[in-house]
C-alpha cells in the first residue's frame, strides 16, 4: 500500500473511532447530569460494552499493519507536520493500548462508572465505608494498569501521570512542587498574621438559581463561550465534556446564599470549553486536533477563572451587572467586594480554595495518590492520612469524610495521575498570561470595556490551535520563550498580595 493510501485509511479509521468515543463521552455526561438512579447498573454495562468495542479498534492488528506501512513511507524531516503529529499520536495510542489486556480495560471502565455512582451517594450520606469497597477495587485495578504500562524506568505512578500529561514524571513534578510548596507556606504564614482580613459575609445574600443562571450565562457569553455550540447544566461536581465539533458541555452547581461558587466554577469550566472550541476543528478525530495535556487544559480554565475573573478590570465591567441580578450587593461596594473575592483564607474544600492555598490542595493529593499507586498507602488508611495532611498544611481538620477524603470525584472514576495537572496548569497559566500582557498591553482597560476577545484570540493562536503538535513543555517554550517554572506564578501572586495589602491594583 502506498503512503498516501495508507495515511488516508488511517485518517478514516481514526475519525470513525472518534465517533464511538464521542458517543461514550455522551454516556458519561448523561450519567453525571440526568441519569435516573435506577439506571446506574445498565449504564455501567453500556459503558463497558462501548469500552470493549473501542479497545478492539485501538488494538486491531490490521490498524498496526497499516500504521507500519505509513510510517515506513513517511517523508523524513518535518516532525511537526500534521502527518507527523498524527503518526506519532497513533503510534503512542496503539503501543499504550496493547499493553493493557482487554479484560483489564473493560474492568477499569466498569469500575469507574460504578465508583462514580457510588461516590455520589456516599458523599451525600457521608458513607466512607460504603464507598471504600468501590475505591479498593479501583485502586487495585489502577495499580495493575500502571504496572502494565510501566516502561521499566522511574516509578509506576509515572505511567498514570503520562495518561494525562505526556512527558511528565513524578520526579520532575516534585521538583516544581517543592519550590511551589515552600513559597505557598511562606505566604500563608504572612497572611495569617495580618491584622485585617476581608469579611467573607460580604459575598453572601439571597441568590435564586434563576438569577445565578442568568448572570453566569451573561458572564461566560461575554468571555466568548458559544451557546450555539455548547450548553450549561448542573451536576454534583462541575465538569466539561467535549462531545464533538459544535457540542461542548459544561456544568456547575449553586449555593443559594452566594453566587460566587457557581460563578467561578462556571468561568473555570468555560475556560475548558474555550480551549475545546479553539482546537483545530478540521483535524477533529485525529491526534493533531486533540488537546495535548490536562495541564494545558487546566491552564486555560485557571487563567480565565483567576487571572481574568478575579481581576479589577473584569469587575469594573461585571460588578454593575452583578448588582442588577443581586441587588443586595450594592451595599457592599466594588472595592470591598474585590477584596473579599480575592481573599486568601484556608478552606477544607479544593474547589472553593483561593489562588494561594489551592496549590497545597493539589500537592497534598499528589503525595497521597503517589503513595497509593506505589502501595505505600492503602485505601482504608486514606481518611487518617488525609486529615493529618489537612491539619499540617491548613490547620484545618475536616468535619467529616464528605468534607475530607470524599470531596473530589476523581478517584471514584479512576482518574489517578490527573491531580498534578491542576497545579501545573497554574504555572502554565501564569506564563501564558504574562506573555499575553506584554504583547496586548494592560488587560485592565480591555476587560473594563468588556473586551475579552484580544486575550482569547492570543490564546487561540498560541495555545488552542496547536492541538497536540507540541508536547506541553515545548508549547510553553514556543508561546512564551521560557521553560516551565515556578517564578512567574510566584511573581503574579506577589503582585496580587501587594494589592491586597493596599498597593496598586493589578
Amino acid at each position: 500500500m502506498k503512503y498516501l493510501e495508507a495515511y488516508q485509511w488511517l485518517l478514516d479509521y481514526s475519525k470513525t473511532t472518534a465517533y464511538y468515543e464521542s458517543a461514550l463521552g455522551l454516556l458519561h455526561w448523561d450519567q453525571r447530569t440526568c441519569l435516573p438512579a435506577a439506571g446506574g447498573a445498565h449504564r455501567s454495562e453500556q459503558i463497558a460494552a462501548m469500552t470493549s468495542l473501542l479497545y478492539r479498534r485501538t488494538t486491531d492488528p490490521h490498524f498496526a499493519e497499516i500504521l507500519g506501512e505509513a510510517e515506513a513511507g513517511a517523508s523524513a524531516g518535518d516532525d511537526l507536520s500534521d502527518e507527523a503529529v498524527n503518526l506519532r499520536g497513533w503510534r503512542r495510542s496503539f503501543d499504550r493500548s496493547t499493553r493493557i489486556p482487554e479484560g483489564l480495560a473493560v474492568a477499569l471502565a466498569k469500575a469507574g462508572s460504578q465508583g462514580q455512582l457510588a461516590w455520589q451517594a456516599a458523599r451525600k450520606a457521608n458513607d466512607w465505608k460504603g464507598f471504600l469497597v468501590f475505591l479498593k477495587n479501583i485502586v487495585a485495578l489502577k495499580r495493575e494498569q500502571a504496572q502494565a504500562l510501566h516502561g521499566g524506568e522511574g516509578e509506576i505512578y509515572d505511567a498514570l501521570i503520562d495518561d494525562f500529561d505526556q512527558g511528565e514524571t513524578a520526579e520532575k513534578i516534585e521538583g516544581l512542587f517543592t519550590k511551589l510548596e515552600a513559597a505557598t507556606l511562606r505566604w500563608l504564614e504572612k497572611i495569617e498574621s495580618a491584622p485585617h482580613k476581608p469579611d467573607p459575609d460580604l459575598l453572601r445574600g439571597p441568590c435564586p438559581a434563576t438569577a445565578q443562571s442568568a448572570f453566569i450565562r451573561e458572564v461566560i457569553g461575554g468571555l466568548g463561550f458559544d451557546f450555539e455550540a455548547g450548553r450549561l447544566d448542573f451536576s454534583a461536581h462541575p465538569f466539561t465534556s467535549s462531545i464533538g465539533p459544535g457540542d461542548v458541555r459544561i456544568t456547575t452547581r449553586f449555593d443559594s446564599d452566594s453566587f460566587i461558587k457557581g460563578l467561578f466554577s462556571s468561568i473555570h469550566e468555560a475556560g475548558h470549553a474555550l480551549y475545546a472550541h479553539g482546537l483545530p476543528q478540521n483535524h477533529w478525530g485525529t491526534p493533531r486536533g486533540e488537546p495535548i495535556s490536562m495541564a494545558i487544559h487546566e491552564s486555560q480554565s485557571r487563567l480565565w477563572e483567576n487571572m481574568v475573573g478575579k481581576s479589577t478590570g473584569f469587575w469594573d465591567h461585571f460588578y454593575p451587572v452583578a448588582c442588577k441580578h443581586f441587588p443586595w450587593l450594592k451595599k457592599t461596594g466594588k472595592e470591598q467586594f474585590l477584596l473579599a473575592v480575592n481573599e486568601i483564607r484556608p478552606s477544607p474544600i479544593r474547589t472553593e480554595a483561593d489562588e494561594v492555598t489551592y496549590n497545597l490542595h493539589i500537592i497534598m493529593r499528589f503525595k497521597l495518590e503517589r503513595m497509593l499507586i506505589g502501595a505505600q498507602l492503602e485505601p482504608d488508611e486514606l481518611p487518617q492520612a488525609w486529615n493529618e495532611a489537612m491539619e499540617g498544611y491548613f490547620h484545618i481538620r475536616p468535619r467529616n469524610d464528605s468534607e475530607g477524603v470524599m470531596q473530589d470525584v476523581h478517584w471514584s472514576s479512576g482518574a489517578f495521575g490527573y491531580f498534578p495537572g491542576y497545579a501545573l496548569g497554574n504555572l502554565y497559566a501564569a506564563q501564558f498570561y504574562a506573555k499575553a500582557q506584554k504583547e496586548l498591553g494592560d488587560p485592565r482597560q480591555m476587560f473594563a470595556a468588556g473586551e475579552f476577545s484580544p486575550l482569547l484570540q492570543w490564546l487561540r493562536e498560541n495555545v488552542h490551535s496547536q492541538g497536540s503538535r507540541f508536547l506541553p513543555r515545548d508549547l510553553v517554550r514556543r508561546a512564551t520563550g521560557g521553560e516551565l517554572e515556578v517564578d512567574c506564578f510566584i511573581d503574579y501572586i506577589e503582585k496580587k498580595n501587594d494589592w491586597l495589602a493596599g498597593a496598586n491594583a493589578p
